[in-house]
């Protein structure tokens, strides 16, 4: 266990932001997942905004790599652009 005050209070900072950032990774990955699911192309283009929005946050947040984040974006942009 930790004996210095701050390396106590780190460690209740870090449990609180691991907490939360599973939660936004978490949400980020299932709005992907709907997304691919989704074969009707108006609530696709509907979603394609909102899901993008969420990767953006989590590249500035460094939860993912930004690289990442912009080949989420543009493989959903093209299944989007696939359905008919």
């Amino acid at each position: 266990m930790a004996n210095h005050k701050s390396s106590i209070k780190r460690i209740r900072q870090t449990e609180k932001r691991n907490l939360a950032n599973r939660y936004y990774a978490k949400t980020a990955r299932t709005a992907v997942r709907n997304l691919r699911n989704t074969s009707d192309k108006k609530a696709a283009e509907e979603q394609l905004p909102r899901v993008s929005s969420l990767l953006d946050k989590l590249a500035k947040k460094n939860l993912i790599h930004k690289n990442k984040a912009g080949n989420l974006k543009s493989s959903l942009a093209k299944h989007v652009n696939k359905l008919a």
